[in-house]
């Protein structure tokens, strides 16, 4: 399988919301691919392995598993470009997960992806 979708699934795993709207989902899973069908390859393979539950425009996690900043989120200083909004960055955030590090993000973007902003 696609490792951006790997990475997605790991994404999904843990989100930290009761509910999503799908936009917002589709946002989250952008930052790992923009690319529709590995979007919706992520978001129907999670579905069937049970990571998730979809009801039309609402998704919902099924997992309690959330990142853990400084040890899920890790920081690396060094010369960056964000990849979600293509800022320059000195400190790169970047997901630690399963599938593999996810990043780098900037302090915004990096609060985005994740749920907490």
């Amino acid at each position: 399988m696609d490792e951006r979708v790997e990475r997605g699934l790991a994404l999904l795993a843990r989100l930290e919301h009761e509910s999503l709207d799908l936009a917002r989902v589709i946002d989250r899973l952008e930052a790992i691919s923009t690319d529709p069908a590995v979007i919706r390859t992520t978001l129907d393979t999670a579905e069937t392995r049970g990571i998730i539950e979809r009801d039309d425009a609402t998704v919902r996690p099924k997992s309690s598993q959330y990142l853990r900043f400084g040890q899920d989120v890790i920081a690396k200083e060094g010369e960056f470009s964000c990849a979600r909004c293509g800022s320059s960055l000195s400190t790169g955030y970047f997901m630690n997960l399963e599938a593999g590090e996810i990043g780098p993000y900037g302090s915004t973007c990096i609060r985005k992806v994740t749920g907490r902003e």
